[in-house]
C-alpha cells in the first residue's frame, strides 16, 4: 500500500498530527506531498515556511523532501535542521511563518510524524486546517505554485535566539545548583547545552547523545520505568533537581532531590504561582485530570482559573479566547502566553529552576504546598465498548449524596473529598481513569471500585 493512499491517511492523519512508522506508512513521497498541500492550506506561498526535524535517522531525508513539495507550491522555506519542537514553535513566532516539525515525539524508533503549525505557532489540528491537508494529498492536487514560482530553500541557524528568548522569560538567579538532565537520547541533549550552558549551574548529564534509536531507554517520561536511571542519579550525585524530557523535547518532567517525582499538576501551580505574581489576577488554564490543588491555588492568589478538555488544542484556543497567561496539563505540557502561547518543556524547567534557586529551601520543602492531594495517575484498562463500561460506571455513583457528574471530556465525577476522571482514549482500546482524593486510604478504595466497574467483563 502506498503511504499516500486513503487507507493509509486515514491511519497517519491523527487528531493533532501526521505519525506513523517508516517507511510503510510515513515515507519521503507522503512527506513531499504533505509539504505541498500544507502551503495551499495555510497560504504560506506568500510568506514562507519553516521546517525542523528531530534526531530521527528518516528525519532529516522527511524533512527535506517536505520542503521540496512546499517549495515547488511556491514558498520559500527556512531550513533549521536539529530542533525540539518548542524549537520550532519559537521560529514559527519569531519569523512569523508557518512551521512543520518532523518528530513522533515519545513513540520508538521505527516510528515518525509531523506536527505542524500556522504562523505564530497557532496549532494546526484536524478541525482547523489538518483534514484539508490530507485531503488534498489524498486528490493529489499538492503542487500549484502561484505563477509557476519555486520557492527557495535556506538553512539559518535559530538555537542560539531560542535559548537567549527562554532565558529572558524566566532568568534563573540566585544560589547554585545542581542539576541531573536524562534528555534521553532526544532533542534536549540538543537544546539543554545551549540554555542550561547559560546558567551558574552544575549539570550533570544524562543521554545527552542524540540517537532516535533511544539505546538506553524510550523518551517517554511520563512512564516511571523512563525516570529510574534519573532517580538514581539524583541521589547519587546529590542534585538538587532532575530534569527528564521526552523525545522532541516539549515535555518536562521533575524529580526532587530526595529523587521522588514531582506531579505535573504540582509543577502548574507552582509556575502559575509564579506568572500570577508577575501579572496578578490573570487567568490560568488547567485540564480537567489536574489536581484541585491547581483552581484553589490560583483562586487564593486573586486569579481565575479556566477548566478545559485534554488535549493541546483545546488549552491553546481557550488560552486565546481568555488572554490566559499560563495552562498546565497533567501530561507534563506547559503553555506560555508570551511564548505564542505555545508548549515547551524547557521553559517550564526554568521557572522551577528560577524559583528554586532562589531560595535556600530544598525542592520538596519548596513545593509542599502546591501538594495538597494524592492522586492515582494514570490507569489504563483494555476495554471494547467503551461507551458502555462509561455508562456503567456514571449509573454506579448517580444519585450518591453530594456527588456531581459532568461530561466535559469523558466523565468526571466529582465529591468534595474526591473525584475521578474515565475518558476514552482516541486511538486505542482503552478507558483511562484518574483519581484524586485528600488522603491514601480514601484514594485506593475509590480507585479500585472504579476499576472493578471498568473491568468487570475483563
Amino acid at each position: 500500500m502506498s503511504a499516500t493512499s486513503a487507507a493509509n491517511l486515514s491511519a497517519v492523519f491523527k487528531a493533532y498530527d501526521v505519525r506513523g512508522t517508516v517507511p510503510d506508512q510515513v515515507d519521503e513521497d507522503l512527506a513531499r506531498a504533505v509539504g505541498g498541500a500544507f502551503v495551499a492550506v495555510t497560504g504560506s506561498a506568500r510568506h514562507g515556511v519553516v521546517v525542523g526535524h528531530d534526531m530521527r535517522p528518516s528525519s532529516p531525508g522527511l524533512a527535506r523532501a517536505f520542503a521540496e513539495g512546499a517549495s515547488h507550491a511556491g514558498a520559500d522555506v527556512t531550513m533549521i535542521g536539529l530542533a525540539s519542537t518548542d524549537q520550532l514553535y519559537f521560529a514559527s513566532g519569531s519569523l512569523g511563518v508557518p512551521g512543520a516539525m518532523f518528530t513522533a515525539s515519545h513513540n520508538p524508533a521505527q516510528y515518525n510524524g509531523i506536527k505542524m503549525c500556522r504562523a505564530q505557532a497557532v496549532p494546526l489540528g484536524m478541525e482547523t486546517g489538518l483534514a484539508a491537508v490530507r485531503d488534498l494529498v489524498a486528490a493529489g492536487d499538492t503542487a500549484s505554485p502561484e505563477g509557476g514560482r519555486v520557492g527557495t530553500v535556506t538553512e539559518r541557524d535559530v538555537l542560539e535566539d531560542y535559548a537567549a528568548h527562554l532565558l529572558s522569560l524566566a532568568p534563573v538567579t540566585g544560589r547554585h545548583l545542581r542539576v541531573a538532565v536524562d534528555a534521553g537520547n532526544g532533542m534536549a541533549g540538543h537544546t539543554a547545552p545551549a540554555v542550561l550552558g547559560r546558567l551558574d549551574l552544575d549539570v550533570v548529564p544524562m543521554y545527552f547523545e542524540l540517537d532516535g534509536t533511544f539505546p538506553n531507554h524510550e523518551a517517554n517520561p511520563i512512564d516511571p520505568e523512563n525516570l529510574v536511571d534519573l532517580q538514581a542519579t539524583v541521589r547519587d550525585s546529590q542534585a538538587d533537581i532532575g530534569l527528564a524530557f521526552d523525545g522532541d523535547a516539549d515535555r518536562c518532567f521533575i524529580v526532587d532531590e530526595r529523587g521522588r517525582l514531582v506531579s505535573p499538576s504540582v509543577v502548574t501551580a507552582l509556575i502559575a504561582s509564579r506568572e500570577l505574581a508577575r501579572e496578578p489576577g490573570s487567568t490560568v488554564i488547567h485540564n480537567l485530570i489536574t489536581s484541585r490543588a491547581v483552581p484553589e491555588l490560583v483562586t487564593s492568589l486573586g486569579g481565575t482559573p479556566v477548566r478545559t478538555r485534554v488535549g493541546h488544542s483545546f488549552i491553546k484556543a481557550t488560552m486565546a479566547e481568555t488572554g490566559a497567561i499560563f495552562g498546565g496539563e497533567h501530561s507534563g505540557h506547559f503553555y506560555f502566553r508570551d511564548f505564542w502561547r505555545a508548549d515547551s518543556g524547557m521553559l517550564a524547567a526554568l521557572h522551577v529552576l528560577a524559583a528554586l534557586a532562589g531560595t535556600d529551601r530544598p525542592l520538596s520543602e519548596l513545593l509542599a504546598e502546591f501538594s495538597r492531594y494524592v492522586e492515582s495517575g494514570e490507569v489504563n484498562s483494555t476495554v471494547e465498548d467503551q461507551a458502555a463500561v462509561v455508562a456503567d460506571v456514571e449509573k454506579a455513583y448517580v444519585g450518591r449524596d453530594g456527588v456531581s457528574v459532568d461530561h466535559l471530556d469523558g466523565l468526571t465525577v466529582s465529591h468534595h473529598g474526591w473525584w475521578f476522571n474515565v475518558r476514552a482514549s482516541n486511538t486505542e482500546p482503552l478507558l483511562r481513569l484518574n483519581a484524586e482524593a485528600g488522603d491514601r486510604a480514601t484514594l485506593d478504595t475509590l480507585r479500585d471500585d472504579v476499576l472493578a466497574i471498568i473491568r468487570r467483563d475483563s
